[in-house]
């Protein structure tokens, strides 16, 4: 599925991560002196992209979980989740379709603070694999971006609610990969000692998702 939300025009002058606050955490490529990566342009709008449309989902029975190898899997309901504490990250988005919207700014639960509520990793974590509400969609990662200081589970985006086109009620944003790893409709994360591939990397596109070394397919 492919859409553009016009209502998120941006001006042509590049957002900047000066002056942003002190409670905002900056991705640190959008320090980078050129921040649009190899054979990617800038786009002004955010488009809308997935695979098979939004899911329906019902906030009432809505769940977040973290399970696998955490020492305490934990799962929590939409009004247990809205109460966690909140970071704000100012990041840079960049589609393997080739586009990059520049300057965004999420605010949500921090991927750190989930897994400190879930008790820790255990010592064999290596990998996740990302599970959405979209009929059984996942896809996976290295613990390490995971556990990114500016990665999390975001429920706004420029200071507004997420729509359900662009991912809401939440979903996972990873700035330093490929968006298609900012799962949306998120749904819990599950902890690996082996990679797994998900619904994109079995059809083709890249196990790790680097924009800047270009790792858009293959392995």
């Amino acid at each position: 599925m492919f859409g553009m939300d016009s209502s998120k025009l941006q001006g042509k002058q590049i957002p900047s991560p000066e002056n942003r606050g002190e409670d905002v955490v900056i991705s640190p490529d959008t320090r980078r002196e050129s921040r649009v990566p190899p054979r990617q342009s800038r786009t002004l709008k955010w488009p809308v992209l997935d695979a098979s449309g939004p899911p329906s989902i019902d906030l009432e029975t809505w769940r977040f979980s973290m399970e696998g190898l955490v020492a305490k899997p934990t799962s929590w309901t939409w009004e247990e989740f809205q109460a966690l504490p909140r970071v704000k990250v100012f990041a840079d988005f960049h589609c393997v379709t080739r586009w990059s919207r520049l300057g965004n700014l999420w605010e949500g639960v921090s991927a750190r603070e989930l897994t400190d509520r879930a008790g820790g990793l255990l010592s064999n974590a290596r990998f996740v694999v990302v599970h959405g509400y979209d009929y059984g969609w996942t896809t996976n990662l290295p613990v390490e971006h995971f556990l990114a200081e500016d990665a999390l589970v975001a429920l706004t985006h420029d200071g507004e609610r997420l729509s359900t086109e662009h991912g809401g009620p939440a979903r996972l944003i990873v700035p330093q990969l490929y968006a298609w790893k900012s799962a949306k409709w998120v749904a819990g994360i599950e902890f690996r000692e082996t990679d797994k591939a998900g619904f994109w990397e079995r059809n083709g596109y890249h196990m790790h998702g680097d924009p800047w070394k270009e790792e858009r397919f293959g392995s």
